[in-house]
């Protein structure tokens, strides 16, 4: 009798092989319904505390699951002339994706070496089961209406993505490391940076960042210089405290594509509010924008003028991947806090045995390597930052995906190549090799002007100082800083 009630009937796993599965499954439907809760509870709130509000709590309903729809970049109809709404709403987005990679890794985990394998297909069954409730509840005639087929299609997607991100096994390498291993191992010898997977997507990191947070003190310099107009602050507070506590949420839940619209902006190509607008440093062409406070941060329309000085700021992020690169290069590969999984074989010096050191060549190749990356990463989150919200004039806005992508691309490799190469070269330095910035043909040259060009100002320094001419301290320190050529 003890041992029946001592032993743990619900931890053992299923004899069956069934229990793990339905564990996933159930781990997959609670993931999405707390994502539906996250958007529930401060819509269904707003709708209680609005006095005279529109509809009832079915129109309530039928907007949460128009916005965690959104939030998985499927796009909606919206009215009765049945506009386009696919602007998604970025950090829905990233809650939803997070959940589903950390509880596909925990189920994974878990499941590891027991019966009745196939956790993370269950947990994205279980996640795609609760998404075709959602859809039939937005499918029917209302204000926002789901496309049933391409809705359901574009969450599957997503939730497959991040839960076959999640199921990887821990220390497995990066995707993103392996096929940059496949695709440097093609390269010449000469120009290969050997076993610098992993520093390229470090690096690559590294500017994304940088372009992140050059967007983000984009947006909030807007803020506090004061850009939100008067007329739309006073027509939201005018709403009451219900009001203002939807147009911040709304905000807040946009703040993600704000940050992308102001990065964009930073690269130069800039982001359309429109058909037939531009918002760019170079020039400002808007029209009639929708009353809202994060439309009220855009710049005047204009030409661009002092504004130029916002594209030193990518400029600025190319250079840590520079430092890194060159880091990187100094030692072939081997420092970069990432992982190489062992595929990449570095060549190796045959005096020392050690790694040998990237040439410069190559090193120019990382980073070019880098800013592709980032700029394939700029282009696809330019896309998703971006889409219609209505039909007509106003059926693009954001970033256009390409032309940012390649923004993104140029600038981190012109600033990051050569920053790379120079910090190989002081990196060697530092360590007793000998990489000349020069070619060995202007090094000796090159050397001898600036020993000559520094002797001249030394002497021109201590004529301006008044020290006689007829003085013999003075006459040995004229002759002996003008060397003879």
């Amino acid at each position: 009798m003890t041992q029946l009630t001592g032993r743990p009937i619900l931890g053992a796993p299923g004899e069956l092989g069934a229990r793990p599965v339905l564990s996933a499954l159930l781990a997959g439907v609670r993931t999405a319904l707390i994502g539906l809760c996250v958007v529930t509870v401060p819509v269904l709130g707003l709708w209680v505390v609005t006095p005279y509000a529109d509809g009832g709590a079915d129109g309530t309903l039928r907007l949460v699951a128009a916005l965690w729809l959104l939030g998985h970049g499927a796009p909606v109809l919206r009215g009765a002339a049945e506009a386009p709404l696919s602007v998604t709403p970025l950090l829905l987005g990233l809650l939803a994706v997070g959940q589903l990679v950390r509880v596909a890794g925990r189920v994974t985990a878990r499941s590891a070496g027991r019966p009745g394998r196939g956790g993370a297909p269950a947990v994205w069954a279980g996640y795609t089961a609760v998404a075709c409730g959602v859809v039939a509840q937005c499918a029917g005639p209302g204000e926002f209406r789901a496309r049933v087929l391409p809705d359901l299609v574009v969450v599957a997607l997503v939730a497959g993505a991040a839960v076959a991100v999640g199921a990887r096994p821990r220390g497995a390498v990066p995707l993103v490391t392996g096929v940059l291993e496949r695709w440097l191992a093609r390269l010449p010898e000469t120009v290969r940076p050997t076993g610098g997977a992993a520093a390229v997507r470090v690096a690559a990191l590294a500017a994304g960042g940088g372009l992140l947070a050059a967007g983000g003190l984009l947006v909030a310099g807007a803020a506090l210089l004061g850009a939100v107009s008067t007329s739309g602050s006073a027509e939201v507070l005018a709403g009451g405290p219900a009001a203002v506590a939807g147009v911040l949420l709304v905000s807040l839940v946009l703040l993600p594509n704000a940050v992308l619209w102001g990065a964009a902006y930073a690269l130069g190509p800039g982001f359309a509010a429109g058909e037939g607008t531009v918002v760019s440093p170079v020039r400002t062409v808007l029209g009639p924008v929708p009353d809202f406070p994060l439309f009220a941060l855009f710049p005047e329309p204009g030409a661009g003028g002092w504004r130029l000085a916002v594209c030193v700021l990518p400029a600025l992020a190319g250079v840590v991947p520079g430092l890194l690169l060159g880091r990187a290069a100094a030692v072939g590969g081997g420092r970069t806090g990432g992982r190489t999984g062992g595929r990449a074989h570095a060549r190796l010096d045959g005096r020392t045995g050690e790694r040998a050191p990237w040439s410069a060549p190559a090193t120019a190749v990382a980073a070019l390597a880098a800013g592709l990356l980032v700029g394939s990463a700029a282009a696809g989150l330019g896309g998703l930052s971006g889409g219609a919200l209505a039909a007509g004039r106003m059926a693009w806005l954001g970033p256009v995906p390409w032309w940012t992508g390649l923004a993104a691309a140029a600038w981190v490799a012109t600033v990051a190549a050569p920053t790379a190469v120079l910090a190989r070269a002081r990196s060697l330095r530092a360590a007793g090799g000998r990489a000349p910035l020069l070619p060995g043909a202007l090094t000796v040259p090159a050397r001898r002007s600036a020993l000559l060009l520094r002797a001249r100002a030394h002497a021109a320094v201590t004529r301006l100082s008044g020290i006689r001419s007829g003085d013999p301290d003075s006459a040995s320190d004229a002759d002996a800083a003008d060397p003879a050529p």
